[in-house]
């Protein structure tokens, strides 16, 4: 599988010149345009291989995790909130969103067994049980809670425990993973729920600078990861 370079995604690092095609990822948890090949990863962003054949030599050799998976597929899709690891290297990332686009930020060993998740979907089944359909194509089978399409759940992986749920309303921690404020992290300061089909659902975010911000609920993740929740309570 392949794509022309021109319409890859910007956040990849590579030469949009170099060559008329890159690999394109395959399908998976992650759209196209929301993810970053394995491969790349491995060449292009830690730079631990310096062709596509000796990025493929590191993945056959079951060194490469993804949310505590070992992942051998060149093209599989990474993406936002992904756990990335190499632990003969002690190389842990977590796939953030920043300004330009899906990007790795270093975490540590204790952080990579969880994950925050945003729902996109809820589903009822019979008996009286729930579908969670999660942004990273998990889905999860519930019973009990208030859990809401827009909400969030931080959970175990590999395992897929909820260990905490955060609702989308006013005072939570939230960060925009979409639009011109991507990256953009901040407080929920007010929702504005849509009165009519032509209207779309907004939320007003006070960002870390102290700026107000205005974007579509849609855009909107909303809590924080453990590692991220820990190192605001350091600095405060």
């Amino acid at each position: 599988m392949h794509l022309k370079r021109h319409s890859m995604p910007e956040f990849w690092p590579v030469p949009r010149k170099a060559k008329v095609y890159i690999a394109a990822p395959m399908p998976g948890p992650h759209p196209k345009q929301g993810c970053i090949p394995l491969k790349i990863i491995v060449r292009d962003v830690l730079k631990l291989a310096e062709t596509a054949e000796e990025a493929r030599k590191i993945l056959n050799s079951g060194k490469i995790m993804v949310d505590k998976k070992v992942r051998k597929e060149p093209n599989f899709p990474v993406g936002l909130m992904d756990v990335f690891e190499v632990p003969e290297l002690h190389i842990r990332c977590r796939v953030n969103m920043e300004k330009k686009g899906l990007g790795l930020e270093k975490i540590k060993e204790e952080e990579t067994s969880s994950k925050l998740c945003r729902i996109v979907g809820k589903t009822t089944i019979k008996g009286g049980t729930a579908q969670l359909n999660l942004h990273d194509g998990r889905n999860i089978m519930i019973k009990t809670g208030s859990y809401r399409v827009g909400d969030s759940v931080l959970i175990e992986i590999p395992g897929q425990k909820i260990i905490r749920h955060f609702s989308m309303k006013k005072g939570e921690p939230c960060m925009i993973i979409a639009g011109r404020n991507k990256g953009v992290k901040g407080s929920i300061k007010d929702i504005k729920e849509r009165k009519s089909m032509l209207e779309k659902s907004t939320v007003k975010i006070e960002s870390e600078k102290g700026k107000e911000i205005e974007t579509l609920k849609e855009y909107v993740m909303v809590g924080v990861y453990e590692g991220e929740e820990k190192g605001k309570k350091e600095k405060a």
